[in-house]
């Protein structure tokens, strides 16, 4: 599909570069579109317009003895809005306003206080892939393999060029669209919601598009719901404990973890986002933990596949510790991460029929008859739901006794994960590490140290209650403080959905916007890396980038995006939702002289809207 994104012309990426320019967004120049009689084309005028920049936004706020800013109630409804959500949708500062902002936070730190918006109940009742079981998903994606594998070769009999000619050639060629006649019938309701509602055959892009629908779901979320916070945290940890969606069976189980191991536990107890991603297939199948065995036991309950030795893989240990819970500078070594590799052996996915069959057989001969298999759900019986979450085999398990940390670890089986768990949650790297991120996230890119160690410490006191660490951070003075206000440089997400709210509009077909992000560098749940996107200016902020968000506030703006459902509010709605209507003189001026139909496209284009 081709982006309709290039709409904008000369005077709009004009204007919409000297404020980029004037608020010091563009480190290069754009001499082809510097008019003569610019600002731009005479000699120094990059510079002026940054000294001009500088002055205007000192004078926002004012500045007291101690440094800080203090800030009218209008610019700590637009800041708070704009940390907490995002993006203001047109009217939300007028709400804040009538609920006042005390309430508004206590509403937005309880979710389930809020009434959620029907698109989005929607949306998540009829996203099966959110809905399933990761064992349910496990087996249909196994299944979708093998019919796509088996429809493969009978389309490349005899000479190639199409279904073979043998009797299940015959079955194949007569079946319709995205099902096969007999054994093969393809699931039809899985393979509709997994490639967006649109039933395909399952050769060609199928297997690409299969979170299509996850996607859409976390797209209307983002826009519509109503509740915010929530949704904030969830990208916040969601990124935190990343995986990808293009590694093998985490195409289809991505939109669950999220569902089961992330959302229910944005605002609750770090302990229990560790443990549920740490017992999800989708983390044991990112970071190969489902490949973690003792040396010399048999691979999977069953014999070794193709000559591949079972054995350590530190993967997930690592960055267990590393970007999970401790930090890179936590103080641990290799051989701790060694020693907990050990600990984790033998957690990984549910296993089938026949490698249950078969690991029975071998580990009750290994262990004289004993009893092969651990009992993981007495261990992990707070975590809701059942076929949702991994496996421990006793039988791949390394008893010995580790030393993690400093810590003797017995070699008890399961319960020796939930003890290092414990441990590492506990760990005082661990307040301090999660307090930094959080601190960045929500206040700045450097954030304040006196209010990393505030918040890490109440991390400590509260057993890592999430909610009370951000009620301390939203009750901040750093968090208030009006040098820190609309200082953070949006993330490509962030921009997207923030337009969409903005400009109070919908998608009517969710790929361009998909694509678009893809094209920003931030596809959804598509970060290679396990350490997630990040959210700071340096990740995000170069050129390129910057004038294809000009050229996608053109489409929006104009209401020439053939994507959308509706039309974009008036200019007046949408002005009073960036920033609550403050907007510098500079930008004030431009979007002045700009003919009408330009001015919303200015606004969603302007330095303003792009930081937040």
């Amino acid at each position: 599909m081709k982006l309709d994104f290039n709409l904008g012309n000369k005077q709009i990426i004009a204007a919409a570069m000297t404020l980029s320019l004037a608020a010091g967004l563009t480190p290069v120049i754009w001499g082809q579109y510097d008019s003569p009689g610019s600002v731009l084309a005479q000699p120094g005028g990059h510079k002026r317009l940054q000294r001009q920049s500088d002055s205007e936004g000192a004078s926002e706020a004012q500045v007291s003895s101690g440094g800080t800013r203090s800030m009218d109630e209008d610019q700590k409804i637009a800041h708070l809005l704009n940390r907490v959500t995002f993006g203001a949708r047109p009217g939300d500062v007028e709400k804040v306003k009538q609920q006042g902002i005390k309430n508004y936070i206590a509403a937005q730190l309880n979710p389930d206080s809020i009434a959620e918006s029907p698109e989005v109940v929607s949306k998540v009742q009829n996203t099966d892939l959110l809905n399933l079981s990761s064992a349910k998903l496990i087996a249909d994606f196994k299944q979708f393999q093998k019919e796509k594998k088996l429809q493969k070769a009978n389309e490349q009999k005899d000479d190639g060029t199409g279904p073979g000619t043998g009797a299940q050639g015959a079955a194949t060629a007569d079946a319709g669209p995205g099902q096969f006649n007999g054994k093969g019938k393809m699931r039809k309701k899985f393979l509709a919601d997994a490639q967006g509602g649109q039933q395909a055959s399952v050769l060609g892009d199928s297997k690409k598009r299969m979170g299509q629908g996850v996607m859409e779901a976390r797209l209307v979320r983002a826009i519509d719901s109503n509740r915010q916070l929530q949704e904030v945290m969830t990208d916040f940890w969601y990124n935190h404990f990343n995986i990808c969606i293009d590694k093998g069976l985490d195409r289809v189980l991505v939109g669950a973890y999220e569902e089961q191991a992330i959302r229910p536990f944005a605002l609750g107890k770090f302990r229990d986002l560790v443990g549920a991603t740490c017992h999800h297939p989708a983390m044991l199948f990112y970071l190969d933990n489902w490949q973690n065995s003792k040396p010399g036991s048999m691979a999977g309950g069953g014999p070794k596949k193709k000559g591949k030795e079972s054995g350590l893989n530190e993967n997930y240990a690592r960055e267990l510790m590393e970007l999970h819970t401790l930090g890179v500078d936590g103080g641990y070594t290799q051989k701790d991460v060694q020693e907990l590799a050990r600990v984790l052996t033998g957690l990984g996915l549910a296993p089938d029929r026949r490698q249950i069959a078969q690991g029975m057989q071998n580990a009750m001969a290994q262990n004289g008859g004993g009893r092969p298999w651990g009992n993981r759900e007495a261990v992990v019986s707070n975590l809701p739901g059942k076929g949702m979450w991994g496996f421990f085999n006793e039988g791949r398990h390394d008893f010995g006794e580790k030393v993690v940390l400093g810590q003797r670890i017995a070699g008890t089986g399961e319960p020796e994960i939930e003890q290092c768990l414990d441990m590492l949650c506990k760990h005082p790297a661990t307040a301090h590490h999660i307090a930094f991120q959080l601190a960045q996230y929500f206040v700045a890119d450097e954030p304040p140290k006196a209010l990393v160690d505030r918040l890490a410490a109440k991390f400590t006191q509260t057993d890592g209650d999430i909610k009370a660490v951000m009620t301390s951070l939203l009750d901040s003075p750093e968090f208030w403080d009006g040098k820190y206000n609309n200082d953070k440089y949006k993330s490509p997400f962030r921009y997207t959905v923030s337009v969409f709210r903005a400009t109070d509009t919908e998608p009517q077909d969710y790929q361009p916007v998909i694509q678009f992000l893809r094209m920003q560098g931030q596809p959804l749940y598509g970060c290679l890396t396990p350490d997630g996107y990040k959210n700071t200016q340096s990740a995000w902020l170069n050129p390129d980038a910057l004038i294809n968000r000009i050229n996608f506030a053109t489409a929006i703006g104009t209401g020439k995006a053939k994507f959308m459902s509706n039309q974009p509010v008036d200019f007046s709605r949408s002005r009073d939702a960036v920033n609550a209507g403050m907007l510098s003189a500079h930008t004030e001026s431009v979007i002045s002289k700009a003919p009408p139909p330009l001015k919303l496209s200015l606004l969603i284009g302007s330095p303003e809207f792009m930081r937040y």
